[in-house]
């Protein structure tokens, strides 16, 4: 390895909290050296991110005509999907200081050089994701400052770039105050939707249709979070190796789960109240005045919160699958791309688009999840990550590829969007996707089958199999 291909994805990082130079470094394993961090940023960090409005919105159609559980079925499939898709997201953060690498870099073990797909796949995945936060981001401004909204989106780009550029312990101490902050407003939030919201709204689906609705409406919502899991690494490879998983573990589920239970509820109380889902339909549903501006200012963070997680993740992800770009470079790449995304899904019907967009973001995650959870297990959560660097070390290993490829068509026969409605979903699930635990079981079952029969053993080891 030549000092120049390391040099791509080494370079100056944080030491210490409260650092602000901006961070150079990329995928490269942070060293033990380096390592720091209390624990409570890991609560944090998944906290603040998720209290925005693409969540407010899948609250919302829990009421929808296509779904129809009412509130209280809803409050169910809400905790129950989301939850679960936080399990893997809590899962998968503990690995972070074990390894000090982030989540799709890691990924370098299990797939090799096929590591290119997952690694694609998160990167567009980020920039979906900013396109979806970026535009309740980008009207909150529109009506806040009285601006265009392609300056509005323009203003929140440059902010979450700024963040995402500056990495990891920028973005932790923005979490950080921005719990804070958010948490008040969103405090405020829900005392006035307390006194206004439909609490007690029926549902209007009714037998084997209410069962699809609620299976449907609890897929959306983990879906919500399920993609956290390609992310779940980057935000914790800084801390010390001797940190404890267990508390890494239920500090992220709770920080995930916590404020999108929270924000997805509030939602799904004001949706019969709610003129349009748009950061406009928010403050006018707050009834405008200060209450109403606190909202937007809240919408406002909350985009420049989650979208730095993504460009910042996007980067990590870019590198991985070969590109010798430094890590800001890239992140900067994933935001302007966002730009034209968003202009898109700004145009037409949003909620149709929201939802494709939401669910074919996700649905590949959670076979890749399963692969990644049974090479973690295959190696005793012994993971050698000092030839991670070198693309050309890596071998070709179409085991994972072609696992996770046949977890995802499993899947299909089971989603429900409105680009496609699976057999399964349409003739048995009525209206219902279980796209998710079907791509889980399958992809990390085929890949489980063809190690074995790889090398005889249900174990590795060594670090990178071949």
């Amino acid at each position: 390895m030549t000092i120049d291909k390391k040099s791509i994805y080494e370079g100056s990082m944080p030491s210490q909290e409260g650092e602000t130079s901006l961070e150079m470094h990329g995928m490269a394993p942070i060293p033990q050296h380096n390592r720091y961090g209390r624990l409570h940023r890991v609560f944090t960090v998944w906290f603040t991110p998720n209290l925005v409005p693409a969540g407010f919105f899948i609250g919302t159609l829990g009421t929808a005509s296509f779904i129809g559980v009412g509130f209280w079925l809803g409050v169910v499939s809400i905790v129950i999907g989301t939850i679960a898709g936080g399990l893997l997201v809590a899962t998968m953060s503990t690995w972070g200081p074990v390894t000090g690498v982030g989540q799709i870099p890691l990924a370098r073990l299990t797939f090799g050089k096929t590591v290119v797909v997952p690694g694609v796949l998160q990167w567009m995945s980020t920039i979906a994701w900013d396109a979806i936060n970026a535009i309740f981001g980008a009207q909150a401004i529109h009506i806040l400052i009285h601006v265009p909204f392609w300056l509005g989106l323009l203003i929140v780009l440059v902010m979450q770039g700024v963040l995402g550029l500056f990495g990891y312990e920028v973005m932790h101490l923005f979490q950080k105050w921005m719990s804070f902050v958010l948490g008040a407003m969103f405090v405020a939030i829900t005392v006035k939707l307390a006194s206004i919201g439909n609490w007690h709204a029926p549902a209007t689906a009714h037998g084997a249709t209410l069962v699809g609705g609620f299976i449907l409406m609890t897929t959306i919502s983990a879906s919500f979070v399920i993609s956290w899991g390609a992310y779940a690494s980057d935000y914790s490879r800084y801390m010390k190796h001797d940190a404890s998983r267990q508390k890494i573990f239920w500090l992220s589920l709770a920080g995930v789960s916590l404020s999108s239970i929270w924000i997805e509820i509030l939602g799904l109380a004001a949706a019969s109240l709610v003129v349009n889902a748009t950061s406009g339909g928010i403050q006018h549903l707050l009834g405008g005045g200060v209450l109403g501006g606190l909202a937007l200012i809240a919408i406002w963070i909350g985009t420049v919160s989650v979208n730095a997680m993504n460009d910042y993740s996007g980067s990590l992800a870019l590198q991985a699958a070969g590109a010798r770009i430094k890590r800001p470079y890239i992140a900067i790449i994933v935001t302007a791309a966002a730009f034209f995304l968003t202009l898109w899904l700004n145009t037409g019907t949003l909620a149709t688009k929201f939802q494709n967009v939401l669910l074919f973001a996700t649905y590949w995650v959670t076979p890749f999840a399963a692969i990644q959870i049974v090479d973690w297990w295959r190696h005793r959560a012994i993971m050698d990550v000092s030839d991670i660097i070198e693309f050309n070390s890596l071998h070709t290993r179409w085991d994972a590829l072609v696992a996770l490829i046949v977890g995802f068509l499993a899947a299909i026969p089971f989603m429900n969007t409105s680009l496609l409605v699976g057999f399964a979903s349409s003739r048995w699930l009525h209206g219902g996707d279980l796209a998710f635990p079907v791509g889980f079981v399958v992809g990390g079952a085929v890949y489980a089958l063809l190690r074995y029969v790889a090398t005889k053993s249900s174990r590795d080891t060594n670090a990178i199999a071949t």
